[in-house]
């Protein structure tokens, strides 16, 4: 047995050949590499002769790193001594593995050695994702959405929410209509008390950006999604100017685009949409949201009757729609406004059902914030509603139901210091919303452009501003302005507005002429052509000039109108100031008239002629419709649509004004139509007895035409 290894146990020796193998490679040399030698061999190849002179050749060692053992032989130890006093130091911590015996007395954890262990980094968006595909097939199969309010708050990772909206409805776009109807109902439950309006938002623009993806595996996937955000915008999840709004970050050649284009062109302009949209796929959950609005609505009802508050709670507890509480809290204030007794009750029920716990604060405050919003609309029916609302906010905060804050956003005693720079904001947002009408020629979406910014005081200017933009543009951009003038006053505006804006116009008519050389005669078209639309009667030109400063030029102005509509063929001549260059051109809803008068006469139902004339959604020019109804009468010498003109008034889709219109117009082409028509003006005489008879004209119409009639049959 060797001397240097005599003492060495199995173990060692095992480690001993790994470390050895080691310094070969730490120590290169023709001598080490020159053959494969055993551990015993190499350990011999590195000792050191001992020259004379007393010095031991380092071979490139530093001499300070060289220690004799005790055998006489010379081995390199660590630079910091870590070898001990023996010569194993080095050789044993080396990279090879050390062994403890865990049995020794001795033994210490301690000394145990460090082991790195490897982990793959998890993405946190990637552990949500795969999270919320198990919380949405489970609920597809329970339609449990409390289950998935709970599991998405346990997620805790808030910010994520809008890639649930993505997920949610992609997956529900491939799969059945009961599962659309439940991705549906699913976000207008989830809305503000789990998932906020703006991840709505952005969870639904991340679906049109990838409507390109979404086609490839769906092929319906345009239509389909374009009923999810329209369905949305029915629920009141996303904002109606959501459309608009995601139409300029889109490009115009994506699938994307196509979606907002069907949404608003093909769902949300049509009759009925609401209605139509909660049934597309069969209300095929446990309950729809128009259902439980009825409910809702059916319980309070019953509440105001039977004053049993114990009884409603528990009727609010049976609906199971935590969720869904703020409409109990919204319709309940209204039903308090509309009926001055129910009010003591309804505080009651809501005081009572807050300190239950039954309506939990977020859900209040989310009733009183929909209802606020809503007020201007509601003023219209009850006139005091703001100040009504305002109390019982004050009420609800004092008897400690309702969260002090909502009290201190709503109403602000420094509001009115704010007032200029609100109006300041009001004017840069009407500016561009003009300008974007100019370049769309779309009224539906102006008009909901406006509700949006929910500042209906301020009418008069946006009036203002709208005639000043178009005085300056081309008679394409004026005629646009006549016609939206015409859909403001039958949608959102007052006839008071109208008489303000032009008051507005006219007094500031000399400032305007400093930048518009003919800004007075196209000022006077303006007004006129306000007049023959039936946006104002010429009562209100009186009015208006009762409102000028003296010595204005503006009462010129009105003089002007005055003459303008009085004058022979006066309609015809206005209605084609401008030429009619807009995409409601005139001569195009003439064609539209004509075809559906011809199919009527030609066998059609009444219903579906009143149903066509709403559609064309120009209530300001349904006079075409009394004129063409009236010549195709004379041509045709069938008298089936005063049958018609009868059912429309009624209904009171051709009103008085717009009937009596139609039949000076008439009047007015007689000459012309005596032409073709020999019996034209006996004909018309007996329409005009017909009408008066029913009631569809004005008492001033009968005096002027009798003393036209005359004159004209004696030319």
């Amino acid at each position: 047995m060797a001397s240097g290894e005599g003492f060495l146990t199995d173990e060692q020796r095992e480690v001993l050949k790994i470390a050895s193998q080691n310094v070969e490679t730490a120590l290169p040399s023709p001598r080490l590499s020159s053959s494969p030698k055993s551990p015993t061999s190499l350990l011999c190849d590195i000792q050191l002769k001992v020259p004379a002179g007393g010095k031991a050749p380092t071979g490139g060692i530093a001499v300070r790193h060289v220690r004799r053992s005790h055998s006489g032989k010379f081995v390199r130890v660590k630079k910091d001594g870590a070898g001990g006093k023996g010569t194993w130091g080095k050789l044993l911590d080396t990279d090879g593995e050390s062994h403890i015996d865990r049995n020794d007395p001795n033994y210490d954890s301690g000394e145990e050695p460090y082991q790195l262990v490897g982990s793959t980094i998890s993405d946190p968006l990637d552990e949500y994702k795969k999270a919320v595909v198990s919380i949405i097939e489970e609920y597809f199969s329970t339609s449990d959405v409390e289950l998935v309010a709970s599991d998405l708050k346990d997620l805790g990772s808030n910010e994520y929410h809008p890639y649930f909206i993505k997920r949610l409805v992609s997956m529900a776009m491939d799969r059945h209509d009961k599962e659309k109807e439940m991705a549906s109902v699913l976000l207008s439950s989830l809305y503000a008390d789990v998932i906020s309006p703006h991840q709505i938002r952005d969870g639904f623009v991340m679906l049109l950006e990838s409507a390109d993806d979404l086609a490839v595996d769906i092929l319906d996937a345009v239509d389909i999604l374009a009923l999810f955000i329209s369905r949305a915008v029915v629920d009141e999840i996303l904002p109606p100017a959501f459309i608009t709004r995601a139409k300029k970050i889109l490009p115009e050649s994506s699938k994307g685009y196509q979606v907002l284009q069907t949404a608003e062109k093909s769902y949300l302009s049509a009759p009925h949409h609401a209605e139509l949209l909660e049934r597309r796929w069969g209300g095929s959950t446990h309950v729809t949201v128009e259902e439980m609005k009825k409910k809702i609505a059916d319980l309070l009802r019953e509440y105001v009757e039977s004053g049993d508050t114990f009884e409603a709670c528990r009727c609010i507890r049976e609906l199971d729609v935590s969720f869904f509480h703020h409409e109990v809290v919204k319709r309940a204030l209204v039903l308090a406004m509309e009926i001055p007794t129910a009010e003591p009750h309804m505080l009651k029920l809501l005081k009572e059902a807050a300190e239950e716990g039954l309506i939990s604060s977020s859900q209040m405050v989310k009733g009183f914030a929909r209802l606020a919003e809503s007020l201007d609309d509601l003023a219209l029916d009850i006139p005091s509603a703001k100040a009504l609302f305002q109390s019982i906010v004050l009420k609800a905060i004092s008897q400690g139901w309702l969260d002090a804050s909502f009290g201190k956003s709503s109403y602000d005693d420094g509001e009115a210091q704010n007032e200029d720079k609100k109006l300041n904001l009001y004017k840069k947002e009407i500016v561009t919303i003009i300008h974007e009408y100019f370049l769309s020629d779309d009224i539906p979406e102006l008009i909901r452009s406006l509700e949006d910014l929910g500042m209906p005081e301020f009418n008069p200017i946006f009036l203002k501003k709208l005639i000043t933009l178009a005085m300056d543009r081309k008679n394409r951009e004026k005629e646009m302005a006549s016609v939206l003038l015409s859909a403001l006053h039958i949608e959102i505006f007052s006839t008071e507005d109208i008489v303000n804006g032009f008051v507005m116009l006219l007094e500031s008519a000399e400032d305007t002429a400093l930048d518009i050389l003919d800004a007075s005669n196209e000022l006077a078209l303006f007004l006129a052509r306000a007049v023959i639309d039936d946006v104002l009667v010429p009562f209100n030109l009186e009015e208006i000039t009762s409102k000028l400063p003296p010595n204005c030029s503006g009462s010129e102005t009105v003089k002007m109108v005055r003459s303008l509509i009085t004058a022979r063929h006066a309609g015809e001549r206005l209605l084609r100031c401008w030429g009619g260059g807009t995409g409601w051109a005139v001569e195009d809803a003439k064609d539209k008239i004509m075809k559906l008068l011809e199919e009527y006469e030609s066998g059609g139902v009444v219903a579906e002629a009143c149903h066509c004339i709403r559609d064309l959604g120009m209530p300001f020019f349904n006079h075409e419709v009394v004129k063409k109804a009236l010549v195709m009468a004379m041509e045709k010498k069938n008298d089936r649509m005063l049958d018609l003109l009868q059912v429309c008034f009624n209904e009171g889709l051709i009103t008085i004004n717009q009937m009596t219109k139609g039949f000076t117009r008439v009047k007015d082409g007689l000459d012309d139509l005596a032409l073709d028509f020999p019996n034209a003006k006996e004909k018309f005489s007996f329409y005009k007895e017909y009408a008066q008879k029913k009631g569809w004209l004005l008492p001033s119409f009968g005096s002027t035409t009798t003393e036209a009639l005359p004159t004209a049959a004696a030319s």
